[in-house]
């Protein structure tokens, strides 16, 4: 609950900063009529992995990573538009500072968002939708065997800015959360401990550059 109510805040801080932050005096031939948007960012997720094994008081911790990330944007008017976004990393799952072993994660989101003025320098949005999260590559730690983490869907929560420095081409920062419990299941010495909705809950913080046709 305190991470949805800092997310939102959050949110809400960005859409009514906006008038406030923006160049009042662009032209309007900065209007971007274009309907597809790119950006390439770097990003860090920051998972939680709050939660423990089944049975046990051993507690679960899933450690952040930072890795690339590409999302296209179409827009299906000024303001409303929709982002998928692909990106893939590596983490480090533990259970009361036990290395269970590493897993990789695939996340692809959806969002929709409201762009507030695409027509300024400052472009600010925010955003909601759905998330899909795949584990593959699953790597033991010592005296473990089978890793298997199991993903599911989660919804997603967005804020964040362009700044075009031209007509196409644009700086870009931006924060997700997503709400997703995991089941984390291993073998240690042939018992199977299982963390039944360990909450992964990773907040998404990215920054890179845009570029709109």
């Amino acid at each position: 609950m305190k991470k949805t109510l800092l997310t939102l805040a959050l949110l809400s801080t960005v859409a009514f900063s906006a008038p406030a932050l923006a160049d009042t005096n662009m032209e309007k031939d900065w209007l971007a009529k274009e309907n597809f948007q790119i950006r390439a960012r770097i990003i860090d997720v920051a998972a939680d992995g709050d939660g423990f094994v089944d049975g046990t008081n051993l507690a679960t911790d899933v450690r952040h990573a930072v890795t690339p990330e590409v999302d296209i944007t179409y827009f299906f008017d000024d303001n409303i538009a929709a982002e998928l976004i692909a990106a893939t990393s590596k983490h480090e799952v533990d259970a009361s500072n036990l290395n269970l072993g590493e897993a990789w994660i695939l996340p692809p989101t959806l969002t929709l968002q409201y762009h507030f003025q695409r027509d300024q320098k400052f472009s600010p949005y925010v955003g909601a939708g759905i998330n899909y999260s795949v584990f593959y590559g699953e790597t033991e730690g010592n005296g473990f065997q089978d890793l298997d983490v199991k993903g599911g869907w989660g919804y997603a929560l967005q804020a964040g800015f362009d700044y075009w420095v031209d007509e196409n081409w644009g700086f870009n920062f931006d924060v997700k959360y997503v709400d997703l419990d995991v089941d984390v299941k291993v073998v240690s010495n042939g018992n199977t401990l299982t963390a039944t909705d360990a909450d992964l809950d990773p907040f998404i913080v990215g920054a890179g550059v845009s570029y709109r046709f």
